[in-house]
This record gives C-alpha cells, sequence and structure tokens, in this order.
C-alpha cells in the first residue's frame, strides 16, 4: 500500500533526513520526501499497521529534525 503525506520542513537537507528516516522505520518498504512539493511518498510492508508505522515514522523524523511535521 502506498499513501502521500504533507509534510512541513524547513530545507531540502532536512527533507533528505526525514526521507532516510521513515525509510528505517519498521513496516515501511520505501519511502520517498519532495521539498519542492512539501510531501511524503510512503509504501508500507504488507499486513503493517499504517497507522501506528506513521507514527514510528514521525517520531523517528523528529529525532534528526525536531521541528518537522507529518501530517496524518
Amino acid at each position: 500500500m502506498k499513501k502521500t503525506y504533507k509534510i512541513d520542513v524547513d530545507c531540502a537537507n532536512c527533507a533528505n533526513k526525514m526521507e532516510e528516516a521513515a525509510k528505517k522505520t519498521e513496516g515501511v518498504k520505501d519511502a520517498v520526501v519532495n521539498f519542492m512539493t512539501l510531501k511524503m511518498k510512503v509504501e508500507f510492508e504488507e499486513n503493517a499497521d499504517v497507522s501506528s508505522v506513521m507514527e514510528q515514522v514521525l517520531k523517528n523524523c523528529k529525532k534528526v529534525e525536531s521541528d518537522c511535521e507529518i501530517f496524518f
């Protein structure tokens, strides 16, 4: 399953850090962050609980970029 989320991040480097943090989250098969459109596309592992995985993605992203936000 793939979903797209609106994000709030200040710079392209920070967006790159968010992408790497999301990719390392359990339950995420792949993630792509587009700084220009302020969107994150997430592909989930089969049978993943999307809401709990996204909560963990947000926690992991905040570890590398404390003022980022993901709207889900």
